[in-house]
């Protein structure tokens, strides 16, 4: 295959496995990084890296035209780059939503608008849908983010969706979890020291996502040449908190484990004050406003009907299959 490829945020969770899969389908592939990226994950030699400042517009032109004199325009480009967790509200509409109009402006300067722009974006730009029947979210669900994540991510496809004939592909995942993944890595940490957690007395419906399935589902689009088109993406099925945490608790042996369902009220205070403290020490914290509301949620079903009779989109994992794959992956590795 000679298409060329750029993953932006390569550095990350899901952009290192996007990698991944780009060389193993044979994909001339760029790994769009910042200068001081770890690139741990990075290390296959047939691997080329780009540096990007999408802070500033007039430095990203001088980049990108540096590398089109040279090594030409991408076909496609997947743009992983953001963040899920700042300091405050601000950074978020910053990263995810400035960052990449200044990319995609610098791109249409250049003249090197790829033949697709798939666009990671969150299920989460639904916001709290059908809280009472618990119906599955579906693509025909009108947007209404609650997060500031949902909402910076959601701007951006708003932008994008506006540039007429720009070729986007919008993958909405729901909770993506697998190897490298620090957040659940958190729940199975505190369950290895026989403390679990709960937020709220009512269930709550989840869906997740291993994170090959999501990669599967990204390059199902791009080779199905689709554009301006959006897809959910989970693994399928339907899951409560207690059955995630139960399989995580398998995984590690059965270890005797406290569990505590913490108030949703209460939760919101905690939430707030550990924000606080973060950002006053100019730090991002786990716990915050974002993720009480995310906790706050009860129903995080999701229709994946689109990709599955569109893309072919078929998940390989289901809950138990992935996470017992993930705390493998953190035992072999010293995380666990």
């Amino acid at each position: 295959m000679d298409k060329s490829i750029l993953v932006t945020g390569a550095s990350g969770f899901i952009g290192s496995f996007i990698v991944e899969k780009a060389l193993e389908e044979g994909y001339d592939v760029w790994a769009g990084v910042r200068s001081g990226s770890s690139r741990k994950f990075l290390k296959d030699a047939r691997l080329h890296f780009a540096e990007f400042d999408f802070s500033s517009p007039a430095q990203l032109v001088r980049q990108l035209e540096s590398h089109k004199v040279i090594h030409g325009s991408w076909d496609i480009i997947v743009h992983c780059a953001g963040v899920t967790k700042c300091r405050n509200k601000k950074e978020f509409y910053t990263v995810n939503y400035d960052y990449t109009r200044n990319f995609v402006e610098a791109l249409q300067v250049c003249k090197m608008i790829p033949a697709q722009f798939v666009y990671i974006s969150t299920l989460g730009i639904y916001g709290a849908q059908h809280e009472k029947d618990c119906l599955p979210i579906t693509s025909d669900d009108t947007p209404r983010p609650v997060t500031e994540y949902g909402k910076s991510k959601y701007l951006t496809e708003q932008y994008l969706h506006s540039k007429s004939d720009f070729p986007y592909i919008f993958i909405r995942p729901t909770g993506v979890y697998g190897p490298r993944e620090r957040d659940y890595y958190l729940m199975a940490k505190s369950m290895k020291r026989h403390v679990d957690f709960a937020a709220g007395f009512k269930t709550q419906y989840l869906t997740f996502v291993y994170v090959e399935d999501l990669v599967d589902a990204i390059f199902l689009a791009i080779e199905g040449n689709v554009r301006r088109r959006a897809y959910n993406i989970s693994d399928g099925n339907t899951y409560s908190s207690r059955q995630f945490a139960q399989l995580i608790k398998s995984e590690l042996g059965n270890p005797f484990v406290l569990r505590f369902t913490c108030p949703l009220f209460l939760l919101k205070i905690i939430s707030a004050i550990a924000q606080r403290v973060a950002s006053l020490a100019g730090k991002s914290s786990t716990l915050n406003d974002d993720k009480y509301k995310i906790m706050k949620q009860r129903n995080w079903r999701c229709d994946i009907s689109d990709a599955q009779k569109e893309l072919g989109y078929a998940p390989a994992y289901d809950l138990e299959c992935g996470v017992k794959a993930t705390v493998k992956w953190y035992k072999d590795n010293g995380w666990l």
